[in-house]
């Protein structure tokens, strides 16, 4: 929930935060980037429980081809404020397409169109800055090994061999990132606090 989201994050991390939908990601009042991954999955759930209704697939093709467009402005020679004017556009059409549906119970679209509505300003961040990817794929590819590596163990089946499990993982996802030998940066990293914790005799 928020409560680890916000140990996690702290005070310390300065950025934008890539997420998906979930709620404990709002306390955050840094800038945010959405996940469209998410959003299109949802958006193609929503036609294939709906096959019978035409509308729902082009109001779905409208968005996801919106989204489209956004992605490739990103790739283009713009300004700061181009990105900026950019963006801004992006964002009305999007509520364009939503607001016939927001707040209409009798429309399939309506959860969709309101959850759109209510994070319009954190959906195209990846416009006005194209350093911001506009997926959280990067972190839940980063996640899935230890997922896969607990259900198999089946865990540490205790609090400090989880907490071990973590920090490990941690440092050794944190020296790969930064294209360091894991090998060598663990090694370091025990004979500098070997050393640090040395008794020099008198």
């Amino acid at each position: 929930g928020a409560v680890v989201a916000k140990e996690v994050l702290s005070d310390k991390f300065v950025g934008t935060l890539v997420t998906d939908f979930y709620a404990a990601y709002n306390f955050y009042d840094g800038p945010k980037q959405r996940c469209w991954v998410h959003m299109c999955r949802a958006l193609n759930e929503l036609v294939e429980k709906n096959p019978d209704l035409p509308d729902v697939a082009r109001w779905k093709s409208a968005v996801v081809d919106l989204y489209h467009r956004a992605k490739e402005s990103v790739t283009a020679e713009h300004t700061d404020l181009e990105r900026s004017c950019l963006k801004a556009s992006f964002e009305l059409e999007l509520l364009a397409l939503c607001r016939p549906y927001v707040g209409v119970k009798t429309a399939v679209q309506r959860v969709l169109a309101e959850r759109m509505e209510e994070f319009i300003g954190e959906l195209f961040t990846f416009v006005d800055n194209p350093a911001v990817p506009s997926e959280n794929n990067a972190a839940e590819r980063a996640v899935r090994p230890a997922v896969v590596a607990r259900k198999i163990s089946g865990g540490s089946r205790s609090a400090r061999g989880s907490k071990t499990a973590s920090i490990l993982r941690t440092l050794f996802e944190t020296w790969a990132l930064q294209g360091r030998n894991t090998v060598d940066a663990c090694r370091e990293m025990i004979t500098a606090a070997a050393n640090a914790h040395a008794v020099t005799p008198g």
